[in-house]
């Protein structure tokens, strides 16, 4: 497929700088891209490579001007990418079907425009909506649901009773459902405290390869619509994540925390229990979140705290070194000076 530079600015709702009739065939990154290609700077501090890639055109922001080369400017140069990459690139569409090699028990409910492929196990009472897919190795307990157009793929686990909505996407390995962690007299009598609750995921949620969601106590372990959970996170049981909250690799969050919406946990951060993050909070890479984050606001470090105060905290780590010396030197003096000052004293005595 090839489309010109007036047919994709058209598409995108962008204005092109150059000639407009180029062709384009695909879309490279900016250090690969050729002649026939369109890539993209969504950063300023990539600007510079207007001046050497060979692509045949660029995705720009409307203020960014390169003399003798084509752009495409758009309001958000990434939002773009992705709609030109749908565009360039679309998804196959799977054939609906139910394999003859699927487990399937009876009583489950499987919609005849769904995909269920070989290696698939569906319990009693569970139910497969409209144009869902589930590739081998999908488990799928009983009396859960799948909603329409929802994505499982390979080894994914969908434990009892526990909702998947519509257009949910579950990376490979993901596990919905399993226990949440609770037992009474830890470390002496490790009594299993039943969890018989549920996980409830909403519509247009995507949730990365090998994390796991842990099922309620009682009621409901909650991630609302538009949720995006990276690889290898840990969802720990009644935790409730609001809409559109972005949560990166290897975060943690302990029981009963919830979080608002459009919340921003950064990579590796972790959370103790019954906690309330409020809405747009965003928490830094590796914090140690110990108490409740007020709505808007930026905490950082481990234990957390304002992010600018962290920032002035870490950037006078190099100089400790430094500073313990200076602060030695200056304890000597101040130990000369009080002797002097004693031996004054004495004199006037």
């Amino acid at each position: 497929m090839k489309k010109t530079l007036n047919e994709i600015a058209s598409f995108l709702g962008g204005t092109v700088v150059g000639d407009d009739q180029a062709l384009i065939g695909s879309v490279r990154g900016i250090d690969e891209a050729g002649p026939g290609d369109i890539t993209f700077v969504a950063n300023a501090q990539y600007e510079q490579k207007l001046l050497t890639t060979k692509a045949s055109a660029v995705l720009v922001s409307r203020d960014t001007e390169s003399p003798g080369r084509n752009l495409v400017q758009v309001d958000d140069p990434y939002a773009a990418l992705g709609r030109l990459l749908a565009l360039f690139y679309p998804e196959e569409k799977e054939i609906p079907a139910v394999s003859g090699r699927a487990m399937i028990e009876e009583g489950a409910e499987i919609a005849p425009s769904a995909t269920v492929y070989p290696g698939v196990y569906v319990g009693r009472g569970a139910r497969i909506e409209a144009g869902a897919v589930l590739y081998p190795g999908v488990f799928i307990g009983r009396e859960a649901v799948i909603g329409e157009d929802s994505v499982l793929y390979p080894n994914v686990c969908v434990y009892r009773r526990c909702l998947i909505g519509r257009r949910v996407i579950l990376h490979a390995g993901v596990v919905v459902g399993s226990d949440g962690f609770g037992f009474a007299n830890p470390g002496r009598d490790n009594l299993k405290i039943p969890q018989i609750g549920i996980v409830q995921i909403d519509d247009d949620v995507e949730i990365g390869s090998n994390t796991t969601i842990d099922r309620a106590t009682l009621g409901r372990t909650w991630i609302q619509r538009g949720v995006k959970i990276d690889n290898l996170v840990q969802i720990a049981h009644n935790v409730v994540i609001g809409e559109k909250s972005i949560i990166v690799s290897q975060v943690g969050i302990s029981g009963s925390t919830h979080l608002g919406q459009s919340v921003i946990l950064g990579g590796q951060a972790g959370l103790v229990g019954h906690l309330d993050i409020g809405d747009f909070a965003m928490v830094g890479a590796q914090s140690g979140v110990h108490e409740d984050v007020k709505a808007r606001s930026i905490v950082s470090g481990s234990p957390c705290m304002p992010h600018r105060t962290w920032l002035r905290a870490m950037s006078c780590v190099p100089r400790l070194p430094e500073m313990r010396t200076t602060l030695n030197h200056a304890l000597k003096r101040l130990e000369v000076l009080e002797g002097q000052f004693s031996e004054h004293l004495e004199k006037k005595k």
